[in-house]
C-alpha cells in the first residue's frame, strides 16, 4: 500500500517559508507534499507555485486568506512575523491544522498561554522550531553529558556570536530591527540558546540577571558627513566593514564570504543579479547606513542564569564578532567540556585522563541550515504530524518550548531595569505578561 504523504500548507514565503521548508520538503518527496501557499509577496507565490505545480485557487496573498479557506491540508508551517504567529495560529488549530511554529511564539505571554489552551482543546500537535536539538552536534553533546562523562554539571559557560555581517543585516537592517514589532533580541534570536541550554542540562531555571544595550548602531555614533544611504557617496564606504556593498555586492575588497552575499541577496530579491541587488540598495531597507537604520534591538547581551539546584549559566550574545557560531564551556565534577559548533569540535577533559575529541564532521556529512538541524526538524515534523515514532527528547512542543520563553522574558525584564534579578515562578505564572 502507497505510504500515506503529508499534505502542507505554507503562511509566509520568506528565507525559512520559501527555502527552508519548501525547498527543503524537495528531500522528503515520498513523505510531504505542498499543496498550499501564502504570502504578501505575489511575485513569492507565483515563483513557489510555480515550483511545486500549486493550482492559483491553492495560492493567497495572506495568511488569514488561506486559514478562512475550507481546510487544505494536514498540516500548515506558520513563517510570518513574531507578532502574527499566534493570531494566525489559533484559528488554524481549530480549523484542524497540526502546526509548525516559526519561534519565537509570540512576544506576549497572554497569547503563549492561549495558543496552548487552544492547541489542546483541539487535539492539535504544534512544534516550534527549535532547530538546534535537532543537530548531530548538539544530539552527540546531549549524549555526552547524559552519560555523566564528566560527572554532575556545575557551570555552563555559553556564548552566541551573531556575527557582524549578520547582526547588520537581520538585526539593524532588516526585518528584526525594531522590537515593538517583532520581539525583543533575547526571544527573538536567543530562545534558541535558552532551550538548548536548560535541555542539555536538563535543569530548571531559579532566578535571572541580564545587562545589555543597542550601544553601536545609532545615530550618534555616525561620523560627521555619513548619508543615510550607502550608496550616497559615503565617504567612509573604504573603511567600514558594514557598507552595504561589501555585504551583499559579491567580490568586493574587504567583503563577506559569496556564501554569506548568496544567502542574504536570495532575501533582498527573488533574481539577485547585480542589477536588482544595486536597486535595492538604493531604495529598500539593506542599502541604509547602519546609523540611520532606526534600530532598536540590543548588539550585546549577558545573561545570568542560576537554577533550581543552584547550577549556574552564563550567556553572552554579541553582534561584534567574526563568525556566526556558538561556543559551550561545561563543568562537571568529574570534567569539562568544550563544544564548538563552528569547528564541529567537541573536547572532553576527563580530570586525570587525556582529553577526548570527538569530530562531528565524522557523524555526519550535511551542516546545511543551522548545522543540518533544519532538514532534521522538518523530516522530524512530519513524522510527528503522520503519527510515526519519533525521538521524544527532540520534539519542542509548545510547554516545552515555553521554558525558553520564560528565561527571555526574565532576561529582558531585568535587562529593562539595569539588571535586576527576576524569579522565574513570577514569569511563570503570569506576573508579567509583556516586554
Amino acid at each position: 500500500m502507497e505510504r500515506k504523504k503529508l499534505k502542507v500548507a505554507i503562511a509566509g514565503l520568506g528565507h525559512r517559508g520559501k527555502d527552508i521548508y519548501a525547498y527543503g520538503s524537495k528531500r522528503f518527496p515520498d513523505l510531504i507534499e505542498i499543496v498550499a501557499v501564502a504570502d504578501t509577496n505575489p511575485d513569492r507565490v507565483k515563483l513557489v507555485a510555480g515550483e511545486f505545480g500549486i493550482p492559483e485557487e491553492f495560492c493567497f496573498s495572506s495568511a488569514e486568506e488561506m486559514i478562512a479557506h475550507d481546510k487544505l491540508a494536514d498540516a500548515m508551517f506558520i513563517c510570518t512575523q513574531d507578532r502574527q504567529h499566534v493570531g494566525q495560529a489559533i484559528p488554524a488549530l481549530e480549523k484542524g491544522y497540526d502546526l509548525l511554529l516559526e519561534k519565537p511564539i509570540s512576544p506576549d505571554l497572554e497569547e503563549c498561554r492561549r495558543i496552548i489552551q487552544v492547541a489542546q482543546q483541539c487535539g492539535r500537535k504544534v512544534l516550534v522550531s527549535h532547530v538546534l536539538r535537532y543537530t548531530v552536534f548538539y544530539q552527540e553533546l546531549k549524549k555526552i553529558l547524559d552519560e555523566k562523562r564528566i560527572g554532575e554539571i556545575i557551570s555552563v559557560q555559553a556564548s552566541e556570536n551573531v556575527g557582524y555581517w549578520h547582526q547588520a543585516h537581520s538585526f539593524v537592517r532588516g526585518n528584526w530591527k525594531d522590537s515593538e514589532i517583532t520581539s525583543p533580541m533575547i526571544l527573538q534570536k536567543c530562545c534558541h540558546d535558552m532551550d538548548i541550554l536548560t535541555w542539555l542540562t536538563g535543569k530548571k531555571c531559579r532566578r535571572v540577571t541580564s545587562f545589555g544595550s543597542t550601544s553601536y548602531f545609532k545615530e550618534e555614533k555616525a561620523k560627521e558627513g555619513t548619508p543615510k544611504r550607502c550608496t550616497d557617496g559615503c565617504p567612509y564606504q573604504a573603511e567600514c566593514p558594514y557598507d552595504a556593498e561589501k555585504i551583499y555586492l559579491p567580490g568586493r575588497e574587504h567583503g563577506v564570504p559569496v556564501a554569506i552575499t548568496e544567502w542574504f541577496d536570495k532575501v533582498l530579491t527573488l533574481e539577485p543579479t547585480e542589477e536588482n541587488i544595486r536597486k535595492q540598495l538604493e531604495t529598500g531597507p539593506y542599502g541604509c547606513c547602519v546609523f540611520h537604520s532606526g534600530n532598536n534591538v540590543v548588539d550585546h547581551q549577558v545573561v545570568n542564569l542560576v537554577m533550581t539546584d543552584g547550577t549556574t549559566i552564563d550567556f553572552t550574545m554579541c553582534g561584534f564578532t567574526h563568525e556566526n557560531a556558538r561556543y559551550t564551556r561545561i563543568m562537571g565534577t568529574m570534567g569539562e567540556i568544550e563544544a564548538n559548533m563552528e569547528s564541529n569540535l567537541i573536547k572532553i577533559y576527563r580530570f586525570g585522563y587525556e582529553p577526548e575529541v570527538v569530530d562531528v564532521t565524522k557523524l555526519t556529512s550535511d551542516f546545511s541550515g543551522h548545522g543540518g538541524g533544519d532538514v532534521l526538524m522538518l523530516k522530524e515534523f512530519i513524522h510527528y504530524a503522520l503519527g510515526d515514532q519519533v525521538r521524544t527528547n527532540t520534539i519542542t512542543t509548545l510547554e516545552q518550548s515555553m521554558e525558553s520563553h520564560f528565561i527571555a522574558w526574565a532576561a529582558e525584564i531585568s535587562r529593562l531595569k539595569d539588571g535586576e534579578p527576576v524569579n522565574l515562578d513570577d514569569i511563570r505564572k503570569g506576573a508579567a505578561d509583556t516586554i
